[in-house]
């Protein structure tokens, strides 16, 4: 790998990572070295600095794209296909979560769907039917909620995220005053 220190060793945590979130090492490298360049970096520059092959390179970039997290660009007078990562983290962010619910969150809930439609026949599969209502449901909510998240702009986001534990001091306050029990008391019940 031909990297200074700092980035090599956030370009290989990242390609441990990686196997971790679904995606090959070679990938998570290439996305993490986009990531941290100043500047868009062609195929072969990418491959010389990872040290991996371009066949691996052309998979990993043609797999980001498709995960909408690199950007092709040209420059005047060259030919080459120029990558590079948006530059926004929170745009990031959303894309991830809105692949990620694409790939993973629809499938299921689709699935769900369906085995609600069902007749269950027998006490068992009335019990899995209720068991998935409630999977369904809790889905449902979260991708309701990602929805109304992502028309909030980044500034509104930052602010969002910066309330952490105000947000859920005042939410279980507002639970005392009605006199609710603390959500984390419900599952004990």
């Amino acid at each position: 790998m031909d990297l200074p220190p700092l980035s090599q060793s956030f370009v290989l945590h990242f390609g441990e990572m990686g196997s971790r979130w679904g995606i090959n090492r070679t990938v998570g490298q290439i996305y993490a070295l986009l990531f941290i360049s100043a500047q868009p970096l062609t195929a072969d520059e990418i491959t010389d600095k990872l040290g991996v092959s371009r066949s691996n390179v052309s998979m990993g970039l043609k797999e980001l794209s498709s995960w909408r997290l690199v950007r092709l660009s040209h420059q005047p007078g060259d030919r080459r296909d120029f990558y590079s990562a948006p530059e926004d983290v929170w745009a990031i962010f959303k894309t991830l979560a809105e692949e990620r619910q694409r790939r993973e969150v629809d499938p299921t809930l689709s699935m769900l769907r369906d085995a609600l439609l069902e007749s269950p026949e027998s006490l068992e599969e009335r019990h899995a039917q209720a068991r998935m209502r409630e999977m369904h449901d809790l889905i449902e909510q979260l991708t309701d909620w990602f929805a109304e998240v992502r028309k909030l702009s980044p500034a509104t986001l930052e602010k969002l995220m910066s309330l952490g534990a105000k947000a859920t001091a005042l939410l279980q306050f507002t639970d005392k005053m009605r006199g609710a029990a603390p959500a984390n008391e419900e599952k004990a019940s």
